[in-house]
């Protein structure tokens, strides 16, 4: 009951991918995402405390935009808020139940902003 293994005659059998052995190896891209201005973007804010341990965060997301201009207004929340945090998956994870707070920050910043979930 062996499985016949499928030979590679070329690159495209990867399917996309490339593999390096090289440590120093970067990929490199060119597409350039452009930050919309802050009146343009259309934020979520979502209190929630599921898959981390009864913890409660407060997560901002629909950001549209390069990664420093993520992590800038995600360093503008945490220090506002007085509180710990980080970016992950293109969303911003606050510590603790700040939803009111940061929509309030955020209105002042003149970003669009909605309260999701209870």
């Amino acid at each position: 009951m062996g499985k016949k293994e499928k030979k590679i005659n070329d690159l495209s059998a990867l399917g996309g991918f490339v593999f390096s052995t090289n440590d120093d190896f970067e990929l490199e891209s060119d597409e350039v995402v452009e930050t919309l201005a802050p009146k343009d973007q259309k934020l979520e804010a979502v209190f929630s405390n599921k898959g981390r341990g009864g913890k409660t965060v407060t997560i901002i997301r629909g950001f549209i935009g390069s990664e420093e201009d993520l992590k800038a207004l995600a360093k503008l929340l945490k220090t506002k808020c007085g509180v710990g945090g980080s970016v992950k998956e293109e969303e911003i994870i606050i510590q603790g139940n700040y939803r009111d707070k940061i929509m309030e920050i955020l209105k002042k910043e003149g970003y669009n902003v909605k309260r999701v979930g209870g």
